[in-house]
């Protein structure tokens, strides 16, 4: 029987940042845990948390991409993940590391970002409020 393969795509907001051929398996991260993904699985989709990516591809070694958050498609053969970061070239201990500083940095400055816009959106509908209360009242 012949050996059944994936196609792999990591897609970023503006280039395909790895395109792999013969993928035995994979192996993402999800807010709910990490989960693995054979040729035979049913199609699926995954909502990704920013994470390690292990790739098997068939007569190589595991790869390792670092990925921020993004989204997981399996359609048969075809695997697509878009997300919004990714990284490799590096060993294991050097991506985790790249992680954390990066991704989780770049989450941490997203929420103080919102935080401030919360704000901004708040006071701007109170002077919305506050004027059109002097504008009924006049």
């Amino acid at each position: 029987m012949p050996q059944a393969y994936m196609t792999l795509k990591v897609l970023l907001p503006h280039k395909v940042f790895s395109e792999e051929q013969n993928v035995l398996r994979i192996v993402a991260t999800t807010p709910q845990g990490a989960f693995g993904i054979l040729p035979n699985r049913l199609d699926c989709v995954a909502s990704l948390s920013a994470g390690i990516l292990v790739i098997e591809v068939d007569g190589e070694e595991e790869a390792y991409i670092a990925v921020d958050e993004g989204v997981l498609v399996k359609t048969g053969a075809e695997v697509r993940i878009s997300v919004r970061n990714a990284m490799n070239g590096m060993g294991l201990e050097d991506l985790r590391h790249a992680l954390e500083d990066e991704f989780i940095q770049l989450d941490e400055q997203e929420q103080k970002l919102r935080s401030a816009l919360t704000k901004m959106e708040s006071g701007f509908v109170q002077r919305l409020v506050a004027f059109k209360q002097d504008a009924s009242v006049s």
